[in-house]
C-alpha cells in the first residue's frame, strides 16, 4: 500500500514548491548560472560538472566517471571528447594497467576551472548581497538536501510512479 504523498503537506505549499522549482530550472538552464564578466555562460553545465568531478575526485576512467555522476558510460565518453580536444582534460594510461585510459585534469583545464567557479561565486555573492550570512548557509543547505533527495529518487527506478503511471 503507497501513500499519495500529494497529501503529507499543505497542496498549496506544494504546488508553489513546485512552480519555484520549474522556475528555477529553466533560470538556470538560460543563463546557466554563467556567473559575471566575459566568463558568463563560458563552459556549459555538462562541462562544468565533468571538470568539478575530475578536480574533486583525481584520474579516472569514464566507467567510474560515469559511475559517480549518475549518468551512462556512452554519455560520459560524448561529453569528454570537446574536453579532451579542447585540451581541458587530458586521456593517460593507467599506472596499474597500461591498457586501461584514465581521464584527468589538464593544468589548462584547472586554470580554466577556477576562473569558472570564480565567475559563478561572484554571481552568487551578486545574487545573495542583502542576505544573512545564515540565510545563504540554510538556502544551501536546503538546496543540498533536496538535490540530494532527488538524486536518491532517480536511483531507485523501481519507485511507484516513475514509469509514467500513477502510484497505487
Amino acid at each position: 500500500m503507497s501513500m499519495d504523498m500529494t497529501t503529507v503537506g499543505d497542496p498549496g505549499l506544494l504546488e508553489k514548491l513546485q512552480h519555484e522549482v520549474a522556475l528555477f530550472a529553466r533560470r538556470a538552464e538560460q543563463t546557466r548560472l554563467g556567473g559575471v564578466g566575459q566568463v558568463r555562460n563560458s563552459m556549459d553545465r555538462a562541462a562544468y560538472l565533468l571538470l568539478n568531478r575530475l578536480d574533486n575526485e583525481g584520474p579516472m576512467g569514464v566507467k567510474a566517471l560515469a559511475a559517480s555522476m549518475g549518468i551512462d558510460s556512452s554519455t560520459v565518453t560524448r561529453q569528454v571528447a570537446p574536453l579532451v580536444d579542447t585540451g581541458l582534460v587530458k586521456r593517460t594510461s593507467h599506472p596499474e594497467d597500461g591498457r586501461a585510459v584514465v581521464l584527468q585534469l589538464s593544468p589548462r583545464g584547472q586554470s580554466r576551472l577556477e576562473e569558472v567557479r570564480s565567475s559563478r561565486r561572484q554571481l552568487m555573492a551578486e545574487l545573495t548581497e542583502d542576505w544573512e550570512q545564515e540565510e545563504r548557509e540554510a538556502f544551501c543547505a536546503l538546496l543540498t538536501r533536496f538535490n540530494s533527495a532527488l538524486s536518491a529518487r532517480m536511483a531507485a527506478p523501481d519507485l511507484p510512479g516513475q514509469d509514467g503511471r500513477p502510484a497505487s
